[in-house]
């Protein structure tokens, strides 16, 4: 990891020189048929069309878990880079009851990663505003799930260097990046703001890690999938948030005063099976509460704001139950059969138990830097699994510089990672500083 130090120096001076150029650029005069990035459809600009650009672009050094190997070679730490997300976004009122989006883009493309991938389709969907702010109706391939606020987070205005994945509880298992092919109902009751959807499993045929045999563990079920039930209800005390899409803010930079309470849940009949004492086939329903709050707002009289952010999460996939997450995971393989991680970054992200998350922000006074200024964090995901003999900490904890808001904005993190072997006991941590640069065109 030493190295790190030597590409943040590079990055940072890089990142200091086009800083500098664009404030001697003029600003383009505005255009009237081309306004907030928006093509408008009518005189008054309610019904338009619009597209978004995001770019998060991560350099990395980490030490892998113990066995870690790529291409079948043994490596113990290792430097990447990598797109951890690109995304392009249109979408559009096309009449004032009609609403339609879409998102593709690619997601964790490294040096190991199949080469012209090409993008996939994250989000494609249609809805109907029954009544505009009460009841909106709609379907196709979305992230209008349950459980938690940032089940479908907001890529482009994460506090941290990434989103609480844990919360995405079938992440590229039975949806597509947490997006799930489902009907839907949103809208507002007063300052109570409700999403419910009825969503159909993909196969977990096709998922990544898929193994067909079926052991005396649980594990997703290959019979073909029931329906999955999900809610998210939050009571917004203060600002209001928008519910035109599906994907949360993670912080608003001081721009609003926000505070909500929210619940939800995921439910699915028969989800997972596994063989019981005889040899015979057993099922059990998959079922997730989640209760969260969240506080942003401004703070002080120089554009200072904090970001705060906590959740308690039930998860039941059936007793022992575990899965790994590496994000983009720089190693494929492990040769140490006595490490529960698996390959390069992985760890114990999910399983049944209780998880309790906590992160908070806190955005220094503007022109801290010339124009800029930062906002460092800090998280924790602290896991109770049955599986495991020892809780599961996960730490992060960084700075955002924020050369131009949510625009263009650098991060340096720091994430703490632990090591379990298959008895379920923890033998070390590993650690990873992450250098992060993104640019979001919205």
């Amino acid at each position: 990891m030493k190295n790190i130090f030597k590409y943040l120096g590079v990055f940072a001076l890089v990142l200091v020189t086009i800083k500098a150029n664009a404030q001697e650029e003029k600003k383009p005069e505005s255009n009237s048929f081309f306004k907030d990035r928006k093509f408008n459809l009518n005189e008054d600009g309610s019904n338009y069309v619009k597209f978004t650009m995001l770019a998060q672009l991560w350099l990395r050094s980490q030490d892998y878990n113990p066995g870690t190997t790529i291409f079948g070679i043994e490596k113990s730490s290792g430097t990447d880079i990598g797109i951890r997300r690109f995304r392009i976004q249109i979408y559009g009122q096309i009449t004032d009851r009609v609403f339609i989006y879409s998102q593709f883009g690619q997601n964790n493309l490294n040096n190991i990663s199949d080469r012209k991938q090409g993008f996939f389709l994250h989000d494609a969907m249609g809805e109907y505003a029954i009544d505009k702010t009460k009841l909106s109706l709609g379907m196709g391939l979305s992230g209008w799930s349950g459980l938690a606020r940032f089940s479908s987070p907001s890529t482009g205005s994460i506090l941290g260097v990434d989103a609480p994945l844990f919360q995405q509880t079938t992440n590229d298992v039975t949806d597509q990046f947490l997006r799930k092919l489902s009907v839907f109902a949103k809208g507002k009751l007063g300052k109570l703001d409700y999403r419910i959807a009825m969503a159909q499993p993909m196969a977990i045929q096709k998922s990544v890690n898929y193994n067909p045999a079926i052991n005396t563990n649980w594990n997703f079920s290959a019979a073909p999938p029931k329906m999955q039930w999900n809610g998210y209800f939050q009571y917004q005390f203060k600002d209001q948030e928008s519910n035109l899409m599906p994907y949360m803010t993670g912080t608003y930079l001081g721009k609003k005063k926000v505070f909500n309470i929210g619940a939800g849940f995921i439910y699915q009949k028969d989800a997972m099976w596994k063989l019981n004492a005889v040899g015979d086939t057993i099922n059990h329903n998959m079922l997730h509460l989640s209760a969260d709050i969240y506080y942003d707002a401004p703070v002080g009289s120089k554009g200072q704001a904090i970001s705060a952010y906590a959740s308690v999460t039930k998860y039941d996939f059936g007793d022992n139950y575990t899965r790994n997450l590496g994000v983009m995971n720089p190693a494929n393989g492990n040769n140490n059969a006595t490490i529960l991680n698996g390959a390069g970054n992985a760890f114990p992200m999910y399983g049944t138990g209780t998880t309790l998350y906590g992160q908070i922000g806190y955005k220094l006074k503007e022109n801290l830097i010339g124009k800029t200024t930062l906002m460092p964090y800090a998280s924790i995901q602290s896991s109770n699994f049955n599986r495991l003999n020892d809780q599961m900490n996960f730490y992060d904890i960084g700075v955002n510089w924020l050369l131009a808001n949510h625009t263009s904005k650098f991060t340096v993190s720091y994430q703490d990672r632990p090591i379990y072997n298959t008895a379920g006991d923890q033998v070390s941590r590993n650690g990873a500083v992450i250098a992060q640069y993104q640019v979001f065109f919205n």
